[in-house]
């Protein structure tokens, strides 16, 4: 597939109207052709007012044909898996066999947002149906079922280039929810995005919907961000990157005349505590584990276990050599982007200025953007004292805890913000401490796992991605599983409508057969 640096907005190719860029390959520290466009308030503009025109077809389609439509962009997606991979491999610096597990991943969700589109359970039709004779006052037949919000617009991520991108989770769930797309791409893959977004082109054209289903912009600064963000028609928007940036567009849909939902997912260090029998069983396989885990993607995973946690006692010797030795094996790789590696390096001196004590190194860095591994240590104490020594280091980096009892680790559990996850290691005698650091846990994060580590997570009915403040900016949601469509969904009650004039899943013979609130109980009638 021709690369042409072209903006994709609607059905056209729009070329630069604010410059261009060339893609970093941050392995060499040279750039790739060809250039890519910059669009600006314009193109944003233009790329809107088609989502816009395009909403009412698009939110009418049958459940049969937004599926089919969903299924055509992963069979896109599987396509071009190996062109994908290389090209993103050269943008990024990670893995061709891994990114294309990752195009594999992101063409699963659409064929599981597909699944669920079918099934037609996201409408969460109700329906409390007329009773003329009731007194004193007869009640007239009320439906319910929830709808798409409007044009969406989603801001791609950079530690994930292909499942947290284009054509990611937050595409394939807005998609899925009836929402026409306007993407705007991230700058560090620019050839990655314009490939996934030819896919989701295609598909659009092949389906036949309204070209305006979809669009790929690209900006040189904020301007484009703050243009998607401020357009007045556009009714929800989707981040995931570092709490300042999320934060700054949370802010910014709040102060619109119409304030819009910014669903973000920002910072987390994803705490593992190692319970006082799981340590004194197993110190060494967890901290092996929990190293070999907190290295993946160079330590560029928003669910890298970046904490670990562990009272001082039988295991912690062992628990502390088999990371150091884990740490210490490993080569300095290269990081995605020269100002993620700058961040790193910063944020790295920073938590050791907070009092943490470097214990091992990884291999020494060999190219311009390599990020060396580091594990450093602190007592329970000087965590207490300093909640900067929790905060997010995006990179190969682990904060070992050496805690001094189970009082001062429940304390130390509860000066941790809103995570994306939580881990306790656990054996059975660890029943009673693990019930009571539970609902600390619960109330701090999204996923509580045990007896694994927080990276990877399925993508499933039931798993979540999301939690309290800074994790996210709305906790009632995740942005992975099935339940991420719930982001783009409103209410909508029809009162005392004829049948010829209700939405298909609430009609009152239920054509599609999908299950449905009728009052009050679960039924397919």
């Amino acid at each position: 597939m021709k690369l042409t640096g072209n903006l994709l907005i609607g059905a056209e190719e729009v070329g630069a109207t604010a410059g261009v860029m060339k893609a970093l390959n941050p392995a060499t520290n040279v750039e790739i052709e060809p250039a890519f466009a910059f669009g600006g308030s314009a193109e944003v503009d233009f790329a809107v007012q088609l989502a816009d025109d395009a909403f009412d077809s698009y939110n009418a389609t049958s459940l049969d044909e937004r599926a089919a439509f969903l299924e055509r962009i992963a069979d896109g997606l599987d396509a071009i898996a190996p062109e994908l991979a290389q090209r993103t491999s050269l943008e990024t610096g990670l893995p061709a066999a891994q990114l294309e597990a990752e195009t594999a991943k992101a063409a699963t969700q659409f064929r599981q947002f597909a699944t669920v589109v079918r099934q037609g359970r996201f409408r969460q039709a109700a329906i409390d149906p007329a009773q003329p004779e009731r007194q004193p006052r007869a009640r007239m037949d009320h439906r319910m079922q929830k709808i798409a919000l409007g044009p969406v617009a989603v801001f791609g991520a950079s530690n994930f280039p292909i499942s947290y991108s284009v054509a990611g989770g937050d595409t394939a769930s807005a998609l899925a929810a009836g929402c026409p797309v306007i993407v705007k791409a991230h700058n560090a893959h620019p050839g990655a995005s314009e490939l996934m977004g030819r896919v989701i082109q295609q598909a659009v054209k092949d389906s036949g919907l309204h070209e305006g289903v979809f669009s790929l912009v690209r900006g040189g600064g904020n301007e484009i961000g703050a243009a998607l963000v401020d357009h007045p028609l556009v009714k929800g928007v989707t981040f995931t990157g570092s709490e300042a940036g999320g934060m700054a567009l949370f802010q910014r849909a709040q102060q619109r005349p119409e304030p819009i939902p910014v669903f973000t997912e920002m910072t987390s260090v994803n705490p593992t505590f190692v319970l006082p029998a799981a340590l004194a069983a197993r110190g060494g396989a967890i901290g092996d584990g929990f190293g070999e885990r907190m290295l993946v993607n160079v330590g560029q995973a928003c669910l890298k276990p970046a904490i670990l946690l562990a009272v001082d006692g039988p295991g912690y010797i062992g628990l502390r050599q088999a990371l150091i030795a884990r740490v210490e094996a490993m080569h300095a790789r290269t990081m995605l982007t020269p100002g993620i590696w700058t961040a790193y390096r910063e944020n790295l001196e920073r938590r050791k200025n907070a009092g943490a004590e470097p214990i091992a190194a990884g291999g020494k860095a060999q190219g311009a953007w390599d990020g060396q591994a580091a594990l450093l240590e602190v007592d329970g104490a000087r965590m207490l004292e300093d909640p900067s020594l929790s905060e997010e280091v995006f990179g190969p980096v682990a904060l070992l805890v050496r805690v001094k009892d189970v009082e001062q680790l429940a304390e130390i559990a509860k000066q941790f913000r809103g995570q994306l996850s939580a881990t306790m290691q656990i054996d059975a005698d660890d029943y009673a401490l693990a019930a009571r650091l539970l609902p600390i846990l619960e109330r701090r994060t999204g996923r509580i796992v045990v007896n694994a580590f927080a990276h990877p997570q399925e993508v499933s009915y039931a798993s979540i991605h999301g939690g309290p403040f800074p994790a996210t900016s709305d906790s009632r949601f995740t942005s992975v599983g099935m339940t991420a469509i719930e982001r783009f969904l409103r209410p909508v009650c029809y009162q005392g409508f004829p049948d010829e004039l209700l939405p298909e899943a609430l009609k009152h013979d239920n054509p599609r057969g999908i299950w449905r609130l009728i009052d009050g109980e679960l039924s397919k009638d």
